[in-house]
């Protein structure tokens, strides 16, 4: 759900995801920091000889033929930031859910008394508030 478009994006605005798209192409192509600067300027070049452009209408095809080229010069492996979808660590951190605290051994939880106090004071409240709300669950409802 992180990818959805939240607006109407402006020519400008896709000018410019363009050229980071290229730039990211790039990286992916030249390993090394001299050359990968070299490409970056001729790229950079190229997108600001039709900085100053008027015409919307060959402005649009020129985005149009951009991404075509980009399309077609795209690295068959392109970089990913770790962190990021696609990358090697992409959601490799699991945060386990709350309720595995209530199956830990009491020795364990022996250890965090102030922790496990407020918790069950708290876990009272919530349930206190969902009978407010939604009142007590009937018992033969209960599957087990």
């Amino acid at each position: 759900m992180a990818n959805v478009p939240l607006g109407i994006t402006t020519h400008a605005q896709k000018v410019c995801s363009l050229y980071k798209r290229g730039l990211r192409n790039l990286e992916s192509f030249y390993d090394r920091r001299n050359v990968y600067r070299y490409q970056a300027v001729l790229l950079r070049e190229r997108f600001d000889k039709n900085a100053k452009m008027t015409d919307m209408i060959k402005a649009a095809q020129l985005l149009k033929e951009g991404e075509e080229e980009l399309f077609l010069k795209q690295h068959p492996i392109p970089k990913k930031f770790p962190m990021s979808v696609g990358g090697v660590a992409h959601q490799r951190v699991v945060t386990p859910p709350d309720w595995v605290l209530d199956y830990w051994h009491p020795l364990e939880k022996a250890q965090y008394p102030e922790y496990f106090k407020r918790r069950e004071e708290r876990k009272k409240e919530f349930i206190a508030m969902w009978e407010k709300e939604y009142g007590k669950s009937d018992p033969k409802d209960q599957h087990h």
